[in-house]
């Protein structure tokens, strides 16, 4: 099955959908792909528009060339003066990050489908932020993480600081908001902080067999899942055991655990149809 381009509006971000993967490809390598505002609303707009689409199975979140994301643009506030705030008021300011914080790393975080990060390069500040939104990360083994928010005075956005504290715990989390150390691949792995490594030269192949494999996956046992995953994080174990049994029966009636069952008898691969 051929790729299908999809018109972003800005060639900051570039989306194609191809056999249920829709692959969100942010696009200023020169830049290391820092977040302009027009790859952010793009972003937006494309992951409120997946969430909705049925031929929308998972989502890859990667960047072009040899980095992921290096999150905001330091070079622009250095020019502006003023990172955050700009012509807007405080609170303005507040509001509209609060605004695009949901409907990125919140959205990524709770899509109702499966979401993985590619990273050929750097994630730093929001970048990692977002690589961290992601159910599941796959990194080269040349890619590295940095909070980097100390090294220019921020306290960090994104939910990094919510994302990274439940992977890895509150210690380990704040030593590396507070000094922004570089994170290998492999110290990466061993952290918790992605879930596989790869040569640089695999790791496209190695996405794509991940995302096909959760693309042709029980998609509502997916959705039933993340959000009982989601809520577990947060939610008192009762509640989350009530939303799990919920769930549970729910999935019992639809036609993918049906097949499912069924091919488990006659020793072949279920098909699952999201029914």
């Amino acid at each position: 099955m051929n790729a299908v381009e999809i018109d972003t509006g800005t060639p900051d971000l570039l989306a194609a959908l191809d056999a249920g993967v829709l692959t969100l490809t942010m696009n200023r390598p020169l830049a290391r792909n820092a977040m302009s505002r027009a790859m952010n609303t793009a972003l937006q707009q494309q992951l409120a528009s997946a969430e909705l689409d049925p031929a929308v199975k998972c989502i890859v979140l990667t960047g072009a060339g040899t980095g992921f994301c290096a999150g905001g643009d330091v070079k622009s506030m250095a020019a502006s003066g003023d990172g955050t705030v700009g012509a807007q008021t405080i609170d303005e300011a507040i509001a509209r990050q609060r605004v695009n914080q949901r409907a990125t790393a919140g959205k990524l975080f709770k899509m109702p489908k499966p979401t993985i990060a590619a990273l050929p390069g750097p994630a730093a500040g929001a970048g990692l932020s977002l690589a961290l939104a992601c159910d599941l990360r796959i990194m080269a083994t040349t890619a590295i993480m940095t909070t980097a928010f100390a090294r220019v005075g921020f306290s960090g956005d994104y939910g990094g600081t919510y994302f990274m504290t439940q992977l890895i715990g509150a210690a380990k989390a704040r030593e590396l908001y507070f000094l922004s150390d570089r994170v290998d691949a492999q110290e990466a792995l061993r952290l918790g902080l992605t879930n596989a490594i790869c040569a640089p030269g695999e790791l496209a192949t190695k996405t794509r067999e991940l995302s096909l494999r959760l693309a042709r996956g029980p998609t509502v046992a997916y959705r039933y899942m993340k959000e009982n995953l989601n809520r577990a994080m947060t939610g008192d174990v009762d509640d989350c055991m009530d939303l799990e049994a919920t769930h549970h029966i729910h999935c019992g009636q639809t036609e993918d655990h049906r097949d499912a069952t069924r091919a488990f008898v006659e020793k072949r691969e279920p098909v699952f149809k999201g029914k």
